[in-house]
């Protein structure tokens, strides 16, 4: 059944997030006012494997969550840019690594009840070292992390990102080995 939707206001917004009041109708008649996020920029990621069936992960702390944890190279596409050429910049970007030719993996809403943020996921096989990450701030550390631990990472509440979670698993359920 699809909801009717006959308007929305801002109640905040930032070139981060924006905050709307959704006046809504579902089915049966009953309408109200939803909360939505609407993000103004969709993010991309990328989950680079070696041939040594490892993949490039940086370990990172979340204030938000107050969280550390291993996450895929991702974030915020700029204007202009391609899901595909925004995740190969971020990873060269927060890695020092240019990743090889991108495959798109998948694209999802990651909290599509609340928020229309969409995230676009690739898996390149290999990256070339090219020097020291450009955006240093991102994580502690980088790490090329073999697949069998990744396992365990995730097992040991290691692997806390939405992101990196979908596309870790992806890779783990569908990909055969390198």
């Amino acid at each position: 059944m699809r909801w009717t939707v006959h308007g929305e206001r801002s109640l905040y917004e930032s070139d981060w997030v924006n905050l709307r009041l959704v006046d809504v109708e579902i089915p049966g008649g009953l309408r109200f006012e939803h909360h939505v996020v609407r993000m103004p920029r969709e993010a991309a990621g990328a989950v680079v494997r070696d041939d040594g069936d490892r993949v490039l992960l940086l370990w990172r702390h979340r204030f938000i969550t107050d969280t550390w944890g291993w996450e895929v190279p991702a974030g915020g596409l700029d204007a202009g840019e391609t899901p595909a050429q925004g995740a190969a910049r971020e990873v060269l970007e927060e890695t020092g690594w240019r990743p090889g030719p991108l495959r798109p993996l998948i694209a999802y809403h990651p909290i599509n009840g609340t928020c229309d943020q969409t995230f676009h996921l690739f898996e390149a096989d290999g990256a070339a070292h090219v020097g020291d990450p450009s955006d240093p701030s991102e994580s502690e550390r980088i790490e090329w992390v073999p697949l069998a631990t990744v396992r365990d990472e995730i097992r040991a509440g290691r692997v806390l990102d939405g992101m990196t979670l979908v596309g870790l698993l992806h890779v783990l359920a569908f990909a055969p080995p390198a």
